[in-house]
């Protein structure tokens, strides 16, 4: 995960560097996402019929790919979007692998709570992502943090292959790609037929919304703040640092949001957290000019918020699907999320530009709002979608 949020981290000084749009800007963030729902389906389908070891090893080797390639060739948006397709190729090709690598490993009432950390682990990884980028960009420049974090997917994957133990599988003896098996419609159509697995993908899209949008501009917000406060009132830390520790204080976030869902139950512990999010988000963008400490309490709380039904929402869908369908339904369930994940970066840019440009305050609030209007609009739409069913 080191190469994964090296470009949030920069984003302010490249989007200069560049002379980028906010737009274009976000657009780059997103082409990481774009590259990862291309060929997540194709990753993830594959672990019903080969070693995942061999997947989460290609996956590893592109991502590395990725973000050295960026370090050492992009000069602008197509190439930066280039490299962070391939990167975000190659997280594909290791995260649901992953999962499914741990999920195969693991059964019964314990399974719940291994996803659950398991799906906190990004969170560290961002969080290790960011204040390495911060910590190379100040002292070598920001070429040499993404060299550097290309480091860390190449000796994941060996580590992956070399100590996990491999578990005898239904090989087949030629795996040919192919629309069906990019694609596995058949077996979708089967997963959305479940009306509790359609809930949890779908609310995995508007949680990743949310979430990746407002860690993509996260160290941008900072900066925003940064240029209200009061002259000697500067915040204590780099901001990408600042960034970094955010995201580690809301890793346990999934953990203990999991075993609240386990005692009030996973849809309305669901609900609750959506909405709570989204309101925490508007309300950081109104509160930026204040004292720096309040705004990091308000930070914290809204990565809180945003990471709490993670868990919920991955151990949700691995509990309610069949084994052998496992691998399409997580498949589908990250196409949807990381989908979601695409537009929430440029959906955040693009509400900065139409609004007035990162100087507005305005432009903030529409931001947050825009990224957040998924979550506020759940508990509604839920309600609504009950009794439309309840009147049949």
């Amino acid at each position: 995960m080191l190469g994964f949020a090296t470009y949030a981290a920069l984003l302010p000084d490249l989007r200069d560097l560049w002379g980028l749009s906010n737009t274009q800007a976000g657009l780059i963030g997103s082409a990481f996402f774009a590259g990862y729902i291309a060929t997540v389906s194709y990753w993830t389908a594959l672990t019903d019929r080969v070693d995942g070891r061999r997947i989460y090893a290609a996956g590893s080797m592109l991502a590395f790919v990725g973000a050295a390639g960026f370090g050492l060739a992009a000069e602008g948006l197509w190439s930066a979007a280039l490299f962070q397709a391939l990167l975000g190729a190659g997280v594909a090709g290791t995260y649901m692998p992953g999962l499914r690598l741990l999920s195969d490993r693991v059964a019964g009432p314990s399974q719940s709570r291994y996803i659950a950390f398991y799906t906190s682990f990004f969170g560290i990884g961002t969080a290790l992502s960011l204040a390495l980028a911060g910590y190379l960009n100040e002292v070598q420049g920001w070429r040499s943090a993404f060299i550097v974090s290309s480091v860390g997917p190449l000796l994941a994957g060996i580590v992956v292959f070399a100590f996990i133990q491999k578990l005898e599988v239904q090989e087949s003896k030629s795996v040919k790609f192919s629309l069906a098996t990019l694609f596995p419609v058949a077996a979708w159509r089967k997963v959305l037929a479940d009306r509790a697995a359609a809930g949890y993908t779908l609310g995995y899209g508007v949680h990743c919304v949310e979430l990746f949008g407002s860690r993509g501009w996260m160290v941008a917000f900072l900066a925003f703040s940064a240029g209200l406060q009061a002259p000697g009132a500067d915040f204590p830390w780099n901001l990408a640092a600042i960034a970094a520790v955010v995201n580690l204080v809301a890793v346990p976030a999934s953990i203990l949001g999991n075993e609240v869902a386990l005692r009030m139950g996973r849809g309305r512990w669901i609900l609750i957290a959506m909405f709570a999010s989204g309101a925490a988000g508007v309300l950081l963008s109104l509160i930026a000019p204040l004292h720096w400490a309040i705004v990091l309490a308000l930070l914290v709380a809204h990565a809180l918020l945003v990471m709490a039904d993670s868990g919920t929402l991955t151990a949700g869908l691995v509990g309610t699907v069949p084994a052998e369908l496992r691998g399409a339904a997580l498949g589908l369930y990250s196409l949807i999320g990381f989908a979601g994940g695409m537009i929430g970066p440029s959906l955040f840019g693009l509400a900065l530009d139409l609004a007035g440009g990162q100087a507005s305050a305005a432009a903030w609030f529409w931001a947050y709002f825009a990224i957040g209007a998924g979550g506020l609009a759940a508990p509604l739409v839920v309600r609504t979608l009950g009794r439309a069913r309840a009147g049949r």
